[in-house]
């Protein structure tokens, strides 16, 4: 046995000094047939754990986690100081009505011009229709809610039946559907929308409680050990707002893979290109918001699941800090994920965000979150406070790519907001990446197996995919020194994190280190491993998770292909509002044009 490696304290590491390391993960990709087999092996007694414990090796994941050591004290949740307060904002009161907020939310945006949105020159450029578009037909009497229902529920019939093997939500019924759309269409006729949301169709990933549907997480049995008696903390503040519910997206199983692949209902199919992943695990969320079949989703974020698939297929995706939003009534129930938005504008993020946002009463005692607020779009100070801003990039991760074009187009971000906005690029250096990524999966792997064994033990181990039940074999490897050693470096990254924050007010990378990937033909009926695209896939979001940063991807351009490339922001503790507000001018000015998905339905002009 060789001597142990020691680590120095993280405040002794120089950061100017540090070298990026380029990483490739060692691991087989196999689907079909092949992966079958591997799966039988790893779960043979003693030949299962040696091969394991050899790509644990092979990944330096042993000699990380056993055969070092690690000064720092573990941290088993994140822990932050009290941060400064943001510029330009609006507060707002996180244990009032959600109504309230969406209200407040509603004033921070700028003016709404009916006009210039439903010209007739306008719609020969594609453009989403946005949350406050659907609120102006409704309160002019162009359409009503039961009007659109009936046009979601036609468009998903066909939908169905032409792609039995692609769903995009696994629970829909719709006669519940109609049953909402005609109470809020009532109440537009008596003139008493609750919100700005009242009438707006939204999905429901299937891990997040929504009443009367159950929440199986893409499974084919979880329903049956934990049946759904109420909505989720996030779906009742939405329901309160008049949001109409359409029902459970489609994920990959459990939230335990990052492309969408699900052998037990079907694939959901990229909007862009059908023989393309979505990306995970909130597969279904993404796809039906960038069809257009909603106009919003609630997904799950504990590995880039929110921000992955609305990278993929072109929308904006937000993951809130860890204990921003409560998660009572949802499958996760970890350290590394949280409940947050997907839509396709990031004004539409930020009305669903005010709706849900509220820390649970457990987090308020523990964390003791800054408060709540919201960027304040329409102020004339508006364009000063991105000017003011910082941002951080570390250029040799930036350009670990996949395509040099995803790093090209993100790089034309940052030049413009420097040119136009003179907002200062600072070089950053960030030390550890693979401990970081190592410290993630035996984190949310540990976390996982925590909830899920009781039921493995009974036997419904053998119900999972095949995928599933390979990450399940390789986290029952992980001990509890591996755990606590995760936990130092979880301490150690955020050490550098808010070094790093003391310079800089926002970290900018691309979302994904790939652009949606295709989907082999024979993964789809018994699944597929993949770690390679994995690691590009997960490349940039991490320390959002493991640290619980605030993060947003915002869409900026497509590749040759036209698949679509996301801009991931990542700030400070508690900083939503600077996101959401550096993301708004993005969107807004940039002046990036997006084309219409392949897929993709005009609900709102029934076209």
């Amino acid at each position: 046995m060789g001597k142990k490696k020691v680590l120095i304290p993280a405040d002794e590491v120089d950061l100017s000094a540090v070298k990026y390391e380029y990483h490739q993960v060692e691991a087989p990709h196999l689907t079909g047939s092949a992966l079958g087999l591997f799966l039988k092996l790893l779960e043979v007694p003693i030949i299962g754990p040696m091969i394991i414990t050899h790509l644990r090796k092979k990944n330096k994941m042993v000699e990380l986690l056993k055969n070092t050591d690690i000064p720092e004290s573990p941290m088993f949740k994140p822990e932050y100081s009290p941060q400064e307060p943001e510029q330009e904002v609006i507060f707002v009161d996180e244990a009032g009505c959600p109504e309230e907020r969406v209200a407040e939310a509603l004033k921070c945006l700028s003016e709404y011009d009916p006009a210039g949105c439903w010209e007739d020159d306008l719609a020969k450029s594609f453009r989403y229709w946005k949350i406050r578009d659907f609120a102006y037909a409704y309160r002019a009497k162009l359409v009503t809610p039961s009007m659109i229902a009936e046009r979601i529920i036609s468009a998903l019939e066909v939908f169905n039946k032409e792609n039995l093997t692609t769903p995009l939500l696994i629970s829909f019924d719709a006669e519940d559907v109609r049953a909402q759309a005609a109470a809020s269409t009532q109440r537009f006729e008596e003139g008493k929308p609750i919100s700005i949301l009242d009438g707006v169709f939204m999905t429901i990933k299937d891990d997040i409680d929504c009443y009367p549907y159950p929440s199986n997480g893409a499974t084919t049995w979880f329903h049956e050990v934990r049946p759904v008696k109420k909505d989720s903390v996030s779906v009742s503040k939405v329901r309160n707002c008049g949001v109409i519910l359409i029902g459970k997206a489609n994920m990959h199983e459990l939230g335990l893979g990052t492309t969408g692949n699900n052998a037990n209902y079907g694939t959901t199919r990229n909007p862009h290109a059908h023989d393309r992943y979505t990306g995970g695990s909130s597969s279904g969320p993404a796809a039906l918001v960038a069809s257009g079949l909603c106009s919003a989703a609630l997904g799950t974020d504990g590995g880039g699941s929110i921000r992955i698939p609305a990278s993929l297929c072109g929308v904006v995706g937000l993951k809130t800090t860890y204990g921003r939003t409560d998660k009572r009534g949802a499958l996760c129930d970890g350290t590394v994920d949280i409940i947050g938005p997907i839509a396709s504008s990031v004004e539409d993020v930020m009305l669903v965000y005010a709706a849900i946002l509220g820390s649970s009463p457990a987090d308020r005692i523990s964390m003791k979150p800054s408060p709540p607020c919201l960027p304040n779009l329409k102020s004339d100070a508006r364009i000063k406070a991105v000017g003011s801003l910082r941002l951080g990039k570390y250029t040799e991760w930036f350009n670990d790519v996949y395509s040099s074009e995803i790093s090209q187009k993100c790089g034309d971000v940052l030049n413009w907001l420097c040119k136009t906005h003179n907002c200062q690029i600072e070089e950053i250096a960030i030390p550890e990446l693979h401990e970081m990524s190592t410290a993630h999966v035996v984190s949310i792997g540990t976390e996982s197996l925590c909830s899920l064994n009781p039921y493995c033990e009974e036997g419904k181990n053998s119900k999972l995919t095949y995928d599933t039940r390979i990450n399940l074999a390789l986290f029952r490897t992980f001990s509890a020194t591996d755990y606590v050693a995760a936990q130092k470096i979880r301490r150690r990254m955020m050490y550098y994190h808010m070094e790093i924050f003391k310079k800089v007010d926002i970290i900018v990378t691309p979302t994904t280190g790939m652009t949606a990937p295709a989907i082999p033909s024979n993964a789809l009926k018994l699944g597929e491993t993949n770690l390679q695209v994995s690691s590009y896939l997960m490349r940039f979001v991490l320390a959002a998770n493991l640290l619980g940063f605030p993060a947003i991807t915002i869409p900026v351009g497509y590749d040759k292909l036209g698949l679509p490339i996301g801009l991931q922001l990542l700030g400070r503790p508690w900083c939503e509002a600077t996101l959401l507000h550096l993301a708004s001018t993005i969107e807004e000015s940039y002046g990036m044009t997006k084309k219409r998905p392949a897929l993709h339905y005009d609900i709102l002009k029934g076209t």
